[in-house]
């Protein structure tokens, strides 16, 4: 599945490992990496610091992002597809009981 088109706050469901079926919103993605938000949780120890104390942590740590997929309303993975418009920009869309269902415009060709 290509996955070029996932975004930062891109509601997306796990297809792969541990957290299999969960869905998220896309906090970040560096290259072929996201972070998703509540998904593969890691406890991480923090040192002590000169105000406070030392305490345990939860963060989101990446995934690949073969693994994940975009999804739907009904959160199900989408197949998402691109389409030009007349004023020359780009449409990224999926269809539903053949129905097109717009996620987002892409940004307009340069002239």
């Amino acid at each position: 599945m290509n996955n070029k088109w996932i975004r930062k706050d891109d509601k997306v469901v796990i297809l792969s490992g541990n957290d299999r079926g969960q869905t998220g919103v896309v906090l970040g993605r560096r290259k072929d990496r996201i972070v998703v938000q509540g998904v593969n949780v890691r406890k991480k120890h923090v040192r002590q610091q000169q105000k406070g104390k030392g305490e345990i942590v939860s963060i989101e740590m990446p995934i690949h992002i073969s693994n994940v997929a975009l999804c739907d309303d009904e959160d199900r993975p989408i197949r998402p597809k691109v389409a030009m418009n007349e004023d020359g920009s780009k449409e990224l869309y999926y269809l539903k009981n053949n129905e097109k269902k717009v996620i987002r415009t892409i940004k307009k060709k340069r002239q």
